[in-house]
């Protein structure tokens, strides 16, 4: 899967909105080429995480999967306590013990920084991560979802 296969596929979950920096939006430099989602059908950035990114460089807090590889990005999901145990086999505020290397391709891990909040992440991924991916960001859209209703009604 490519950033835009799996860009499109995000984008044509309902009320998703995608935010692309770049020059001249006044988003810094360091995030531009990379893509954050957000559950906002009102096309309001809500006051929010995203409930999912692809990042195409490293980070200066976040250099574990090597993203300064040619034709490398790492798809990041906000995939909640209950999914992320489910995938990893620990509570994401356990220390992680056997998890794949962060700069794996095509293989689920808990996310290098965001990890300890439910965060999973995937380098480059293809057939062997497709539909747990899929699988994956259906569930941190319905969470986002959910998040948005509750923010509706109180």
């Amino acid at each position: 899967m490519d950033i835009d296969e799996i860009s499109n596929r995000i984008e044509a979950l309902d009320g998703v909105l995608v935010l692309r920096p770049g020059p001249g939006d006044g988003s810094p430099e360091i995030s531009w080429g990379d893509r954050f989602f957000y559950y906002a059908p009102d096309g309001v950035v809500p006051p929010t995480q995203p409930f999912a990114t692809i990042v195409t460089k490293d980070y200066p807090d976040d250099q574990a999967s090597r993203l300064d590889r040619p034709d490398t990005f790492r798809l990041n999901v906000s995939a909640g306590s209950a999914r992320f145990r489910a995938v990893t086999g620990h509570d994401p505020k356990e220390p992680a013990t056997g998890d794949p290397k962060p700069d794996e391709e095509d293989v689920l891990f808990p996310h290098p920084v965001y990890g300890t909040l439910g965060w999973l992440c995937v380098v480059n991924p293809g057939v062997r991560t497709q539909t747990e991916v899929d699988d994956l960001l259906r569930t941190a859209h319905d969470l986002a979802r959910a998040r948005f209703q509750r923010r509706q009604e109180g």
